[in-house]
């Protein structure tokens, strides 16, 4: 929202939400009808690419979105190097609001148009008509319309709203309010009603405009300059008429520079050029190598987890994984197809995040696997593979430390970790797979007078370590599974051991669980307070009943580039296995945690609230 916004700030379906495409209806319905009635042989080319082409530019758009998000997290060539929060990604979720703006007048211009109707598919004349009143008449009138919005007036009730965003994205260059857009289709307008009147308008040289608007819309706005520097060697003039990211950015950190739409010849002729341009476009070209500090390694969850990354679909990315959108059941072909690329050509882990905490860098990056694949005996080699091979890119890299989050670190797969510390003695990289923290908050989430508990097993490394504290202070832990009691008491010294119980009657409400059934679930006393050991939270199937959040900790103001949710987890809440991996860092601890070795509980926990980590349950 501007400073101060005025009139036509809101999008007429802005209320509608999600529902907002209905608007589209009579379209559709128009289109039904038509076929219906008179055949798809009464459908011409201009209506026919109305719809397609909305939904060519939404790829279009959601492609670059990925493609700049991606590139921004692991490339040199990074241009604005500051943060960006939830709050412009909340601000920016409107991005396709434009395109049903413009899937309406496409729609109610065709019907008032009767010339449209015979247009053909191609038209050279109309195409060149088209480039030159681009380059003359919408970059003119856009160059003095741009330099207007930045008086105090119109800026602080309209462009405020698009300056808010001084870390561009791709889609920060639709997110205007109303009104702006207004006269940006008025502007764009132009040359397409021209070549209407003059008789050599066509079809796909109305689509391949809006095409190219977007391109150089979402290319000046991706915030990573990727121009080769010999495109304006080969053509210097080139210059004046195409604009690099780089270019675009200093208008928005430097806002009076700049004002050109695509071609910048008219910021060289009225001299609003930014000096430090040519500069910038170098320097990011050379760009600099990033060496994080940090890196964790995690994985893919369930098929609709592609979208929940951070190079997925930023909205979603922005919410946790459980909070699942009415209209994602419509991409289940998409999340099938995914997961098979991400099978068959998916051969190492990549980046998918980029945080700072201070002076420390951080990077998150992903396995190209599944759970489901996880489970899969004959598939074990191969997952390890692609962790070890992690594991040593960032050992080269110089990376001081690698966690290992969900099941990358299961203890079926590589013992928790100990399969690389044994591999390879010598890795400089320290590897580490947070059980140490993650019991701390385990802990801590038992309420203080708790004088009983109950174990829904004991196999887990943190399960033992949970257990044998809990012993040692004098409260009965209660197990069920004979088994399991019996490798765990053999384990504790007598003076603990005397506190674990096996019993099948099970009267407390505290459940400290990994993988429970729903079946186990309904056995539990009516307000039982489930407090989860695993990565992975548990099915909600008790109303009655309380869900603790799995191990995690609210993280420091103090961090920024947070903008995704880290799977089902809230808003700027991390889990404790990664959160392990940046207090080793922190903390300059030089050992590993893998295999069955652990930090120190109460060292690990200590740690994490002195660096500003917040529990998300007081006991």
């Amino acid at each position: 929202m501007a400073i101060r916004p005025g009139p036509l700030t809101e999008w007429p379906w802005e209320r509608m939400g999600n529902f907002k495409y209905l608007v589209m209806a009579p379209a559709v319905v128009h289109g039904a009808h038509r076929v219906a009635t008179k055949g798809w042989g009464d459908i011409d080319v201009a209506y026919a690419l109305i719809l397609p082409s909305l939904l060519l530019r939404m790829i279009h758009n959601q492609i670059w979105i990925s493609i700049s998000r991606y590139q921004t997290a692991r490339s040199k060539h990074r241009i604005v190097d500051r943060a960006i929060e939830f709050e412009q990604v909340d601000r920016e979720r409107g991005w396709d609001d434009q395109i049903i703006f413009n899937g309406l007048l496409f729609f109610f211009g065709y019907l008032a148009l009767p010339s449209v109707r015979h247009f053909p598919l191609w038209r050279t004349d109309g195409a060149v008509m088209t480039a030159l009143l681009h380059a003359g008449p919408v970059e003119f009138l856009y160059y003095w319309f741009h330099r207007a919005l930045h008086h105090h007036f119109l800026y602080s009730r309209y462009h405020s709203h698009h300056h808010a965003s001084i870390v561009t994205e791709p889609i920060t260059s639709v997110i205007h309010p109303f009104g702006e857009h207004i006269v940006y289709f008025t502007l764009f307008a132009i040359p397409l009603l021209s070549t209407v009147y003059m008789g050599n308008g066509s079809a796909l040289v109305f689509v391949l405009y809006i095409v190219y608007i977007d391109f150089m819309n979402n290319m000046g706005h991706c915030n990573f300059e990727l121009v080769p520097k010999w495109m304006f060697q080969v053509f210097p003039p080139l210059k004046y008429l195409m604009y690099t990211p780089s270019f675009h950015s200093l208008h928005h950190t430097q806002f009076r520079t700049n004002y050109s739409l695509f071609m910048p010849f008219y910021d060289y002729i009225y001299s609003t050029m930014d000096k430090s341009s040519d500069e910038l476009y170098e320097s990011s070209l050379k760009g600099t190598e990033e060496t994080p500090d940090l890196v964790h390694l995690t994985h893919m969850t369930n098929l609709q987890s592609a979208y929940h990354l951070r190079i997925g679909f930023a909205s979603i990315a922005s919410k946790p994984s459980d909070n699942s959108e009415w209209y994602m059941w419509a991409l289940w072909p998409l999340a099938w197809l995914s997961m098979a690329v991400a099978w068959i050509y998916g051969s190492s882990a990549f980046v998918v995040e980029r945080i700072k905490l201070k002076k420390m860098k951080m990077q998150t990056w992903v396995v190209p696997r599944y759970n489901f694949q996880y489970g899969l005996t004959w598939d074990r080699e191969s997952i390890n593979d692609l962790i070890e091979k992690a594991i040593l890119d960032a050992d080269v890299r110089g990376v001081k430390v690698l966690s290992l989050g969900l099941l990358n670190q299961a203890k079926e797969l590589n013992g928790n970790g100990e399969l690389f510390r044994q591999k390879y003695p010598k890795l400089r990289v320290r590897i580490v797979d947070g059980s140490g923290l993650a019991t701390g908050v385990v802990l801590k989430s038992i309420p203080l007078d708790a004088k009983q508990v109950f174990l829904h097993t004991g196999t887990s490394k943190i399960a033992r370590a949970v257990a044998m504290t809990l012993c040692g202070r004098g409260i009965q832990v209660i197990m069920k599974q004979k088994k399991e009691y019996d490798m765990l008491k053999s384990q504790m010294p007598e003076n603990k051991a005397s506190y674990l119980k096996c019993s099948s009657n099970n009267v407390t409400k505290i459940w400290i669980v990994d993988k429970i059934d729903d079946t186990e679930q309904r056995m539990a006393p009516k307000g039982t307070v489930f407090i989860p050991i695993t990565q992975f939270p548990p099915k909600k199937v008790r109303k009655d009943c309380t869900y603790l959040s799995t191990p995690a900790m609210k993280i420091p103001e103090t961090m920024q580039n947070i903008h995704s949710c880290e799977n089902w987890l809230p808003r700027r809440v991390m889990s404790a296995w990664h959160i392990a991996g940046i207090l080793h860092v922190l903390e300059g601890w030089s050992t590993h945690e893998c295999g069955d070795d652990m930090m120190d509980v109460e060292k690990a926990w200590a740690a994490a609230i002195r660096h500003g980590f917040v529990p998300l349950t007081k006991a």
